[in-house]
């Protein structure tokens, strides 16, 4: 009679483990649904070959200035990210293409030639195509820096100039967080993503993002104007974790042709980044990249597109020809940062390429 009475027991734990799973599926679709009613679309679908991707496409002014400009957002990011520091300041100055990286946002993922940096600059580089964008100025923030890099490579006939802020470029001692694996695995990793992800990321969302910027504050309405609960949706927290999970196996083959980039490159980073390695990537990139300029600003994090905006349009201002003083923007801005400094409460998340 005991081995009834076990079997019995299993099954009604099998069966409480799999109400409680299709509750919690059920709660993540219906507050998926609310992030998107809060955070609509603000781009343009754009059918790239087989899949579309999403972007902001802003017309250049009659008096502009510069030459276009493309910004690719980090991991867990979307369009509304770099238009959020960027837009204001430069509209009118250049045509300006912000992009829902594929998976993210509000783009379709494609397929799995997207699972790597190399795949999303080429679907870059078709979405640029149908927009009618010959040659632009490509803005990289952390994980899109790794396909800033890899346009730089794969695309140099469309390259007018490099911008690199905090990029995660070049293979890195450890590795990332435990739920990027398993959010991107076979199996467990839909279940993850469709019943538990949303809801611990909701809890985390402010002290996450709190940590992104230190030691710099984060702008009070940050949040609520870029939306990065979007990133917690199932379809793109698993696309979000299969780009982060296999950042490393990736740029450990690809970062030796960062030498093959010939074309006006700056790089911004600070010493206090708690998200990437800056010794690693931003010094990597200053040496693999024949004439590029490094800018070091001490006391800056990981998000120097909303800390220091006037130090990374003047990168821009450099890579498209102008004469620009960034060491000495640089020295100007540190007094500030120091002044400013703060310090969030708990660990740092590691967003992305990590420590």
């Amino acid at each position: 009679m005991l081995l009834p009475r076990i079997g019995f027991a299993l099954l009604i734990i099998l069966l409480v483990v799999v109400a409680v799973l299709a509750a919690l599926a059920i709660a993540t679709q219906v507050r998926a649904r609310a992030i998107e009613a809060k955070t609509p679309n603000i781009g343009e679908l754009t059918d790239i070959g087989g899949y579309s991707l999403n972007a902001l496409h802003i017309p250049a002014g009659p008096e502009a200035d510069l030459p276009p400009i493309v910004f690719i957002h980090g991991a867990s990011g979307n369009l509304r990210d770099q238009a959020g520091a960027f837009l204001e300041p430069l509209r009118g100055r250049a045509e300006l293409l912000f992009v829902d990286r594929p998976g993210h946002g509000y783009s379709e993922r494609g397929g799995q030639e997207n699972d790597t940096p190399d795949g999303q600059a080429n679907a870059i580089a078709r979405l640029m195509e149908k927009k009618g964008i010959e040659r632009a100025i490509i803005v990289g923030h952390s994980f899109g820096g790794a396909i800033t890099a890899s346009f730089g490579v794969l695309h140099p006939e469309k390259v007018e100039g490099l911008v690199f802020l905090a990029a995660a470029t070049h293979p890195w001692p450890g590795g990332v967080d435990w739920y990027y694996h398993v959010a991107s695995a076979p199996v467990i990793g839909p279940i993850f993503c469709h019943t538990l992800a949303l809801h611990a990321g909701m809890m985390r969302i402010a002290a996450a993002t709190d940590h992104v910027f230190a030691p710099n504050p984060r702008p009070a309405t940050y949040v609520e104007d870029t939306a990065p609960a979007l990133v917690l949706r199932p379809s793109a927290f698993r696309s979000n974790a299969t780009d982060v999970a296999g950042l490393h196996a990736y740029v450990t083959g690809f970062a030796p042709r960062y030498r093959e980039i010939m074309k006006p490159t700056v790089v911004i980073t600070g010493d206090s980044d708690k998200i990437v390695l800056e010794e690693i990537h931003s010094k990597g990139l200053a040496r693999d990249i024949a004439g590029s300029e490094l800018v070091w600003i001490a006391g800056l994090g990981h998000k120097p597109d909303y800390i220091v905006t006037e130090i990374a349009i003047a990168a821009i201002e450099t890579v498209a020809g102008m004469e620009r003083d960034l060491q000495a923007m640089a020295r100007e801005a540190e007094p500030r940062l120091a002044a400013t400094r703060v310090a969030p409460a708990g660990s740092a998340p590691s967003l992305q390429a990590g420590q």
